[in-house]
């Protein structure tokens, strides 16, 4: 199925509700041509479905619904369809943590072994030293792991125990690589603390309160509901329907499920100081501020090609939201992206603004550009960039430059060669206490790999000892496997995408 047209994609508007105060008399509505400009917007990022939520000063101003829910069954899309949030839950979690902060359970620089006391490191310093803050902030010395938990089955006990052979990237504190675990761990921690499963923490402490009736903690718990968007990705040349990937067992760093309608209640509260939209007051004002104060520079590196056109002084992190300054304010954001979905929260604190955008697009970015030409429309109309079209080029450039790595690997290819060993001889199981295990087998006289039930598929031979691993979720980037030998010739293990793993199960003609 190819990218659908405009007509048939934006076309197909379904409006949840459109509440926008009239402005007092003799002033211009800042978002009144903002319906037309995402309608372009989608069409021009070939966007599947989005959803658009604006508040300000307390009120909900704008809350839409465009396109549909799923390409190939339809059905229109409206601010209460779900879609994943992806690690805007990030947020959350450490607004759960901070409701313990204010109950006096936990301080923000307790060592989290003080709470988990069976929480382990490769490193016994910091073991010992690693405090619940640096959970949240990406700066506790250890590189990305999500191999432990994409795509295979797995439970966070499991991913925990296995994360305590990571490792040092980086001195503790001193820099930022992004850590998904980290988030996980500071929802075990919530477990600990307060006697609750973390769903139910975030349910009956974050949800119910705020109102936030349709929102979901798990995946899981999405397949009993309905009006909830189906995830889409590129497979060929067609955008297509794709399966859902679960972020359950990491869950607190970003497994829940939720509409632009409920997301709007809980900007609202943060831009209250922590006070529900019915006056409940579910965080401390001291608590608030802690979430939003800067905790971590961010490196160019590891912030967002955005930058390149906002131009920022600074860029930090909090407890879960991004920050950098925009217009002479402080912008406070953090994006959510899992296969075929996308999310986007953004917060202009001292000005009462928020925005929040979801899509089931993978990588869609038009949700930058959307939270931006608000912001624009908000602080300064008459200055306002097209945002749309300024992302598409940089965008574009980057999938170019992409493309073009790509082409650089197939020329580095090496033709006429061959494996070194009969295709048996590769067949077994490889692992590490680390990143567990995968099974290399013979399928249909070529060899295939299984990593998980999201991770498997053919292997097709690449160069000499290399074969190129043929996902059968056909939206994810090909792997390379690279099988290594001992100085006998024996095979004694492989690397899939930089990890190495030992062979643990040789096949029977070794």
């Amino acid at each position: 199925m190819s990218v659908p047209s405009r007509r048939s994609l934006v076309g197909l508007l379904a409006v949840a509700s459109l509440l926008v105060p009239s402005p007092a008399h003799g002033q211009a509505d800042p978002l009144e041509d903002f319906h037309s400009y995402v309608e372009a917007a989608a069409e021009d990022w070939g966007a599947v479905g989005l959803a658009v939520a604006v508040v300000k000063d307390g009120e909900l101003l704008y809350s839409r619904g465009y396109g549909v829910r799923n390409l190939e069954e339809g059905g229109p899309v409206d601010g209460e369809t779900l879609f994943a949030i992806g690690s805007t839950t990030k947020a959350m979690t450490a607004a759960a943590l901070g409701m313990l902060v204010d109950e006096g359970r936990l301080g923000w620089d307790d060592p989290v072994v003080q709470h988990l006391p069976g929480f382990r490191l490769s490193d016994p310093w910091l073991t010992r030293e690693i405090t619940v803050r640096d959970l949240l902030t990406h700066r506790a010395g250890l590189g990305n792991a999500d191999f432990l938990w994409y795509g295979v089955e797995t439970d966070l006990d499991e991913v925990l125990d296995r994360f305590s052979h990571a490792p040092l990237s980086y001195s503790p504190r001193t820099s930022f690589i992004y850590q998904n675990i980290m988030y996980a761990a500071a929802g075990a921690v919530v477990e600990s603390v307060s006697g609750l499963p973390w769903g139910d923490f975030m349910r009956t402490r974050i949800f119910e309160p705020l109102g936030m009736a349709r929102t979901v903690p798990l995946l899981a718990e999405t397949e009993s509901m309905t009006n909830v968007a189906a995830p889409h990705d590129r497979v060929g040349e067609s955008v297509v329907p794709i399966r859902n990937a679960s972020v359950d067992p990491v869950r607190a760093a970003g497994s829940i499920w939720s509409s632009v309608e409920d997301m709007s209640r809980w900007l609202r509260m943060l831009l209250a100081g922590g006070v529900a939209p019915d006056g409940t007051r579910l965080l401390s004002e001291r608590t608030v501020q802690e979430l939003f104060r800067p905790q971590s520079f961010v490196t160019e590196q590891a912030f967002y090609p955005t930058a390149r056109l906002t131009r920022p002084s600074w860029t930090t992190y909090g407890l879960g939201w991004f920050q950098h300054d925009y217009r002479g304010h402080k912008v406070d954001f953090h994006t959510g992206s899992i296969d075929g979905m996308v999310a986007i929260a953004g917060l202009v604190r001292d000005q009462g603004i928020g925005v929040y955008v979801l899509g089931n697009r993978d990588h869609v970015e038009v949700r930058h550009a959307l939270m931006y030409r608000v912001f624009d429309l908000l602080l300064a109309p008459d200055d306002a960039r097209d945002w749309s079209a300024e992302l598409k080029e940089l965008y574009d450039d980057l999938a170019a430059r992409s493309e073009e790595a790509v082409v650089a690997a197939e020329a580095r290819r090496v033709e006429g060669t061959a494996p070194s060993h009969p295709l048996e001889d590769y067949v077994g199981r490889y692992g590490s206490d680390r990143y567990g295990e995968l099974e290399v087998a013979l399928r249909d006289g070529g060899l295939f790999v299984e990593r998980g039930p999201g991770l498997q598929g053919p292997l097709e031979h690449w160069h000499f000892d290399t074969f190129r691993a043929v996902w059968q979720a056909g939206w994810r980037t090909p792997g390379m496997v690279t099988f290594r030998t001992d100085s006998g010739g024996k095979i004694t293990g492989l690397e899939l995408g930089g990890i190495a793993l030992e062979r643990l199960e040789p096949a029977a003609s070794e």
